[in-house]
């Protein structure tokens, strides 16, 4: 990884570099996870469901390089797409900083500790299921704690 400014988590989002913006991820996992979409009311619901790709113990990816070789569809968050998707977790830090807030006390780069997303609950470490053994989708509706 490049050279990090110090405290580039509190610059305006638009002016970080490419690997601030990949530090500024706290690998909560949450954004590798299956959503449905209520067809009638066009909410988001989430679940327990991860990517075939998301270790579901650590929930980091195991191929985040070629992650777009073996998931298509698998999104790159870009400051666009954090400012329309509705599905990102109130916590996000994409999303904090897109909407000008601080990141949440938890945040790694607050903290200095890796294991300070799990240690709050914000991780889905530990408490999901891989898509190769989920089965129906609609059995793994789940409500996270923002």
């Amino acid at each position: 990884m490049g050279e990090l400014r110090e405290r580039f988590w509190e610059l305006p989002i638009d002016r970080l570099s490419r690997d601030e913006w990949e530090a500024l991820c706290d690998g909560c996992g949450r954004c590798c996870l299956h959503k449905l979409e209520d067809e009638d009311t066009g909410e988001v619901i989430e679940t327990n469901v991860a990517c075939k790709l998301l270790d579901t113990r650590t929930a980091q990816c195991s191929d985040y390089r070629n992650r777009k070789s073996f998931v298509p569809d698998c999104l790159r968050l870009t400051l666009r797409l954090v400012r329309q998707v509705r599905w990102l977790p109130e916590t996000c830090a994409y999303r904090r900083r897109a909407e000008e807030r601080p990141l949440p006390g938890w945040h790694y780069l607050l903290t200095g500790d890796r294991a300070s997303v799990r240690i709050a609950g914000a991780s889905v470490a530990g408490r999901v299921i891989s898509e190769n053994d989920a089965g129906p989708i609609e059995h793994h509706i789940v409500e996270w704690n923002d």
